[in-house]
């Protein structure tokens, strides 16, 4: 069976807030640590039945792009409801929201 491994590094200043995210995978194509200002992991326990969630971002992280981040990740969590459980009505729903959400955050969306 093949393996693969995500490895996150999440350097805090004194008052324990992140400074600098780095992120790795052995799948990737380049094998050096990548920058981030933020991240988003969701995972979800079988047995408990519920989501572990850790959010992330460095006091850089700039709140334009942060309204952006979220944006792009409601979408992306559409594609991915979408392809779980082909539930095509309530993804259209979640565009519709997206649209709404981008509005109210004036984010160009494209």
């Amino acid at each position: 069976m093949k393996k693969a491994e995500i490895k996150l590094t999440i350097e805090l200043d004194d008052q324990n807030v992140p400074e600098k995210i780095t992120w790795e995978s052995t799948d990737a194509a380049t094998k050096e640590a990548l920058p981030v200002t933020a991240f988003t992991l969701a995972l979800w326990d079988h047995h408990y039945k519920n989501t572990l969630k850790i959010d992330l971002w460095t006091k850089e992280m700039p709140v334009d792009e942060m309204k952006r981040f979220f944006y792009e990740t409601l979408q992306t969590m559409g594609d991915s409801f979408l392809r779980a459980t082909g539930e095509k009505n309530i993804v259209e729903d979640l565009r519709d929201y997206c649209a709404h959400f981008a509005d109210k955050m004036e984010i160009k969306q494209g």
